[in-house]
This record gives C-alpha cells, structure tokens and sequence, in this order.
C-alpha cells in the first residue's frame, strides 16, 4: 500500500506540474504574446528578444533557464531541480508549439478582439495560476521563480511579493530595445509605453494569483478520530501516509469508560485520503475536522530564520515533544 501511495502522489505532482505549465504557455500564447505585452521572468525577457529580432520564445526561454538550472541543483535539491527540468522543457516547447497550431481567427476572436486590458488580465491570470500550480508540487516553471523559492527557504517573504520586484525590472527595461508585431511593424513609442503599463499590471495580477493559489494548497486541516481500532488507524496513517499520529486518552463521560482520541495534522488537499484510509478500517470511528493555519514543523512550512530572530532565540532546554509532522 505504501509503495502505491508513492505512486500515487508522484503521478499526481506531475499532472498538476503539466496542467501548470499547460495554462501557463496558453496564457503568453493567446493573450500576452499576440498583443505584444511583456510580462516578467525569464519569459518576459524572451518575449522582448522575439519582438526584437524574431527568435522564437521557446529557444531563449530554454537556453536562459539552463543556466539557472545549477542553482537549483545545488540549493533547491534533486527532486525540484528534476521537476524544474521537466517543466522548463513543457514550457519551451508549449511557447514554440502553441504560437504555431493555434489559430490566429481565435487568438483574434478571445484576445485581439477584447482588448488589451481584459488581454492582459485573462494572461496574468492564466500565468500565475500556472506558477502556482507549479510551485505548489515542489516545481517551478524557471527563471525569476528559482530566484524567488532561493529566497523564500532562507527568508520569510512571499513569492509573489518577490517575484513582482524582479518583474518589474524587466518590464522596463524593455523600453531600451525595438519590438515589432507579428505582421513586421514597428511599434511605435506611445504604445511601447502603454504596453509597460499592462505588463506591470499583468505581474501584480500574476504575483496575487500565486500567493492566492500557493496560500490555498497549504492550508492544514487538524482531524480528530475517536475508534475502538485506533492502534490499526494509528499504525496506517504513521507507516502508509507517512503522518504523524498523536494518541490522547480519554473517557466517555457518558459510559464512564476509558478511550482513545487521534489527533492528525494534515493538508487538505490529503484530506479525502485521510478519511478513505480511516473508513477503510473502521466504518463507524468518529471523526471532526477543523481548518487550521500557521502550521510549523517537520512535513509543513518552516519558520525563516529572520522570523525567529525576530522572536528572540528559544532557551535550549524547552521541550521537543511534538509528535505530528
């Protein structure tokens, strides 16, 4: 059961990982891309060399990120830098692919059409849920996103916050180079200008879908299970779920007799898996679910170092009795 559970999970990242990436292109494809906006990242800047000179997103996007990929390795560790690497090649891909199948009646007809404000509210929208989704799995879809999860292991900041400073840096800086359309026509200053300012709009839309999306995927919920087989429930979600468990007597005070209570912290997005082992056991255990929030911990979020400093250091002999995480 255990090694299905591995599966399971591993599967599952990596759907989540490719719809990410998935709606993230779709959104530079239809709606970025076709109106000539720069957004940020590492995307932004490769937007700016393919309205420059032509060169296609998907190549400078690639070759960018390859070089960003050691850092990865060496501060991220293994398993992100491997979804990294696999997300990076979706995304080069997809920005080549995508520009070339989809046809141009529907990017007029969803993009063109409707402006470039709703244009750029619908790409930011599409790119920072595909960050997010990304992001939320362990993965990342490359460049300024490495340097953001870089800073949020060591620093308590958000990801969005940091990634819209170094986006912005971006936007602008493609004030310096020339951008062309698709038909080959120079865009002319005043819209060069005004495409700043949707771009700018498009990375605080993007930054706010990333901290909404990232803030839901961690949310924790604490479970409580009451069940005369609460040693088998115990041993599955310790061993199977790789869950800590904490055991804490009780008595029925109607029946006067002594019992058994679990306490079980977990995301909630495990909770369905949670609650289909306990019934698997025990059909008639009795379980509460509460929502809960600032979970610290071995298997939940860390406190930054920045954030403890400012706490004040704990005296070395308090207590470490925890048992979930």
């Amino acid at each position: 059961m255990q090694l299905k559970t591995n599966i399971w999970s591993t599967i599952r990242e990596y759907v989540i990982l490719s719809l990410g990436v998935i709606i993230y292109v779709t959104g530079w494809s239809v709606f970025l891309t076709p109106n000539n906006i720069v957004g940020g990242g590492v995307t932004g800047i490769s937007s700016i060399i393919q309205y420059a000179t032509g060169f296609q997103m998907g190549y400078s996007y690639f070759i960018l990120n390859a070089i960003l990929l050691i850092v990865a390795f060496l501060i991220l560790g293994m398993g992100c830098g491997a979804k990294t690497i696999y997300a990076i090649i979706l995304a080069s891909v997809g920005l080549n692919v995508l520009q070339a199948v989809i046809p141009w009646n529907v990017i007029q007809s969803l993009s063109i059409d409707n402006g470039k404000l709703m244009s750029t509210l619908m790409g930011g929208m599409m790119a920072g849920l595909g960050i997010g989704m990304s992001m939320s799995v362990g993965g990342s879809t490359g460049g300024t996103d490495i340097i953001a999860l870089i800073i949020n292991k060591y620093r308590n900041i958000s990801l969005g916050k940091l990634i819209l400073i170094m986006d912005v840096v971006i936007i602008l800086s493609s004030l310096l180079f020339p951008s062309y359309t698709k038909d080959g026509n120079l865009v002319g200053w005043a819209d060069k200008v005004t495409n700043v300012v949707y771009g700018l709009i498009v990375v605080v839309v993007n930054s706010h879908v990333v901290d909404l999306y990232i803030a839901g995927s961690r949310q924790s919920v604490q479970l409580f299970i009451l069940s005369k087989q609460y040693q088998k429930i115990a041993d599955a979600i310790t061993y199977d779920l790789k869950r800590g468990v904490t055991v804490i007597p009780a008595q029925g005070w109607y029946t006067k007799s002594d019992s058994h209570v679990l306490m079980v912290i977990s995301r909630k997005t495990d909770l369905n898996l949670l609650l289909r082992y306990v019934k698997s056991i025990d059909s008639d255990a009795f379980l509460s679910v509460g929502s809960v929030s600032g979970v610290y911990g071995k298997g939940f979020d860390t406190i930054k170092e920045s954030f403890r400093h400012s706490l004040g250091a704990a005296p070395s002999s308090a207590p470490h009795s925890q048992e979930n995480g």
